[in-house]
């Protein structure tokens, strides 16, 4: 082989190689790529993309009281596993298992497990999470009843350092992410907390969209978050304040601590708000929420910018364009059979839901926030149709119903 031929068999082979390196380079970008599988750590612990199941164990790290009055109290909280946590929607709440000890004898070591939901009240953060509890006291009509079982233990017993049980945050009541909406968040009391998971996300992710909030309280001892409410109000425009005392106290300044006496009402809403359509996202006790969101529909408001979270027994009636998916009035004389009792009871319209039936019969249940977000009550239904006048916000199994919200609508068997 001569030199010249040499080089020739050389130049060739290298402009193979160019060329099907070239090949190579132009199929790979055009391949698909196949996505990364979501996985949990070697030892077992979620990663950052997704919601663990079951319950978690998580430390409380830090206690602080928002109010004058100390009332309410913020719990922050940090996963024992040292875990990165999945973002949440803003307006969520967390699920706990609680031991409580308040109606076992003294030094005899029994405790009872109550299962309740609180609000997330702040932002999505990978590192930690914060709920607020307000102390649940005796209504002032009936002062003899016992105070709330489970504000009571988090405010007399938990303490920094303790471990707490928590299933992944869950819940329908969420903002709307679409910035161009101009949204109004209207809490009554404790209703704040969900309220400000909301103001803080859309304070760091969109500062710029048109934000009113209306707050209820009786005066300033209750007034929570105020000095975080008023600095966000002094520094970004868009935020617009309106802060109502019930009862305001001889020391408070009309249009310093609060800008309207009285309650919020239509009447206050039409006369702040501009005009042009809004998303409401209402959360408070059962009288406010029983007179503002029918006044609110009957404002003209679009059922699908109106968006509501009662805390306590789920009483509202749905709007009277609801679907079939919502109860109508439950036919009376209805067959309800328990497995587990081995009794059959005559359902006859007088209890607001299954949970309530059961108890006044004397049929044990095991429950917990009793508005159909925890789950404790989920039973698995045999046979029969149950209905719900709002739809859970508790995601059910299929073939179980929640008794704290639901109806008959046909004889049931249940294993419960």
């Amino acid at each position: 082989m001569t030199a010249l031929q040499l080089l020739a068999y050389i130049s060739a082979a290298l402009l193979f190689q160019i060329a099907v390196g070239a090949v190579v380079l132009i199929w790979r970008k055009l391949a698909p790529v196949a996505p990364t599988p979501q996985r949990n750590e070697p030892d077992g612990r979620p990663s950052a993309k997704g919601a663990w199941s079951g319950w978690r164990d998580f430390r409380v790290v830090r206690r602080n009281y928002e109010d004058a009055a100390n009332s309410q109290c913020s719990f922050y909280l940090q996963p024992v596993d040292g875990g990165l946590l999945p973002p949440f929607q803003p307006g969520q709440y967390l699920t706990f298992s609680l031991q409580v000890d308040d109606d076992a004898p003294r030094g005899s070591g029994e405790r009872r497990s109550l299962t309740r939901c609180y609000s997330l009240s702040d932002q999505p953060d990978p590192a930690g999470y914060r709920i607020t509890v307000k102390r649940a006291l005796p209504p002032f009509d009936q002062p003899g009843l016992p105070p709330g079982a489970s504000s009571s233990h988090l405010h007399d017993h938990v303490r920094e350092g303790d471990v707490l049980q928590v299933r992944a945050p869950a819940g329908r009541f969420c903002i709307d992410a679409d910035a161009s909406m101009p949204a109004v968040f209207i809490a009554g009391g404790i209703g704040i907390t969900p309220m400000m998971s909301m103001l803080r996300w859309c304070a760091v992710e969109q500062p710029e969209r048109s934000i009113h909030l209306f707050y209820g309280v009786r005066s300033s001892a209750d007034h929570a978050f105020k000095a975080v409410l008023e600095d966000l109000a002094r520094t970004h425009a868009a935020f617009h304040l309106h802060v109502v005392y019930s009862s305001p106290q001889a020391n408070d300044v009309l249009g310093v601590d609060f800008q309207h006496a009285g309650h919020i009402d239509q009447a206050l809403l039409r006369s702040s708000l501009p005009y042009g359509r809004h998303q409401f996202y209402v959360c408070g006790p059962p009288p406010m929420m029983q007179s503002l969101i029918p006044a609110l529909r009957d404002w003209g408001v679009r059922e699908d910018d109106l968006h509501f979270e009662t805390f306590g027994p789920a009483s509202l009636l749905p709007a009277a364009s609801a679907t079939d998916q919502r109860s109508s009035a439950s036919p009376v004389a209805i067959d309800v059979h328990f497995n587990r009792s081995g009794r059959t009871l005559v359902w006859d319209g007088q209890d607001a839901n299954l949970l309530d039936f059961a108890e006044r019969h004397g049929v044990a249940i095991e429950s917990g926030c009793r508005s159909g977000s925890c789950g404790s009550c989920e039973t698995r239904l045999v046979s029969g149709v149950v209905v719900y006048d709002e739809t859970p916000d508790h995601v059910l199994a299929k073939g179980h119903c929640l008794l704290c919200v639901g109806k008959p609508q046909s004889a049931l068997v249940l294993e419960a």
